[in-house]
């Protein structure tokens, strides 16, 4: 392939952050190249739940970019004909420090759209989640499910023929420099340059990436067989209340993480936590668990599957459906920050979503990477 064309922004990575940084100078009217080792993406961005989670990411920037990228896969969906599949998030609970915490939640700004249903209220809306021992839940209506698997090919088929993205598929980058990206197929020259990395520590600006503490994070994600039944919107538990950190850190959360440590202390030690999302032919996508670690093992273990399901038969009404699928993930993770953004040349950006939120935070991150590269608001 010839490669004497010169960009205005090469993207190294066509995940989920890849792709969004592609969108965003398209938009623009930017002449994008797309570079990928892989044939296809298969990293975290094909392998979560297409759960574009609002309600429950931490206040501040996370929340507003999880807005803005909620926009943004709505008007994707549109021009590209890609299913949105169910909307809205039901977080039923069955404590009342989940209640006390959901109460708090809703008297700030982010709540301010929400609202707290009773046990009957509940019923009416999904009768499988009023069970005897749920209390209430909190409605959303801001979350979109996608099926990730089919999302990503989708965007990526879609950016190359109506938005004139080249991609340079199976093309691994070997170097960066200010305007030049050397590959296993010869030189792209670019004004600028988006290094997508997804969860790889270890290839471009490695040094970097360590100076920001980000490992990996590996999780198990299961699917279900048809239940019988079709959801109206996500499902999330009392887990999700103190894993979230829009909830996690209000102050209500404490007694209710106290509790949970005392009636859940393997779902607490495995970082598990319940969400629940239908695909088009009725099986249901549930996760997930949290370990940590620069390279994780390959495995999943039968022990942290039954703490998922666990909690699955804890909210919903009988036992599971049969496990269908089996897969794990890993994506990047830092303790102390969401999103890395460095600058490790001139016109080069590194850009890591660091707290598995890339399908709910990518397009906003996009959009802001590509305003700092070429000026210009953000959206």
């Amino acid at each position: 392939m010839s490669t004497s064309r010169r960009f205005d922004l090469a993207v190294i990575g066509a995940g989920i952050v890849g792709l969004s940084s592609a969108l965003a100078a398209a938009r623009r009217g930017k002449r994008v190249v797309v570079i990928e080792r892989d044939a296809q993406a298969n990293g975290a961005s094909v392998r979560n739940f297409g759960f574009i989670t609002v309600t429950g990411q931490a206040a501040g920037d996370m929340w507003r970019r999880a807005r803005r990228s909620a926009e943004v896969w709505v008007e994707v969906a549109a021009e590209t004909g890609l299913p949105i599949l169910h909307r809205g998030l039901l977080l039923a609970v069955r404590r009342p420090e989940s209640v006390d915490v959901l109460e708090a939640f809703a008297r700030t700004e982010m709540g301010g759209e929400c609202r707290l249903l009773t046990a009957g209220e509940l019923k009416l809306r999904q009768p499988e989640l009023a069970t005897s021992a749920c209390l209430a839940a909190l409605w959303s209506p801001h979350e979109l499910r996608v099926e990730s698997r089919e999302a990503i090919p989708r965007l990526a088929a879609w950016l190359e023929a109506r938005r004139g993205v080249e991609f340079r598929w199976e093309t691994a980058a070997l170097a960066v420099e200010a305007g030049k990206v050397a590959t296993t197929r010869g030189a792209v020259e670019a004004e600028a340059i988006a290094v997508c990395p997804g969860d790889d520590l270890f290839g471009l600006f490695p040094d970097r990436i360590a100076a920001h503490g980000v490992t990996r994070c590996k999780l198990q994600m299961l699917r279900l067989a048809d239940p019988g039944f079709r959801l109206s919107a996500g499902v999330m538990s009392d887990l999700g209340l103190v894993r979230y950190a829009g909830y996690a850190a209000l102050p209500e959360a404490a007694a209710l993480r106290a509790r949970l440590e005392g009636e859940q202390p393997g779902q607490l030690a495995h970082g598990v936590h319940l969400i629940a999302v239908q695909s088009a032919d009725g099986s249901l996508v549930v996760g997930d668990s949290h370990h940590y670690a620069p390279t994780p093992d390959p495995f999943a273990h039968e022990a942290v599957d039954r703490l998922i399901l666990d909690e699955y038969e804890a909210v919903f009404r009988g036992a599971a459906p049969t496990v269908v699928e089996r897969w794990t993930g890993t994506y990047a993770s830092a303790a102390d920050r969401t999103v890395v953004v460095d600058a490790p040349a001139s016109g080069v950006r590194l850009v890591m979503v660091t707290t598995g939120a890339g399908a709910s935070t990518g397009f906003a991150i996009g959009e802001e990477v590509v305003a700092d590269l070429f000026g210009g608001a953000r959206a």
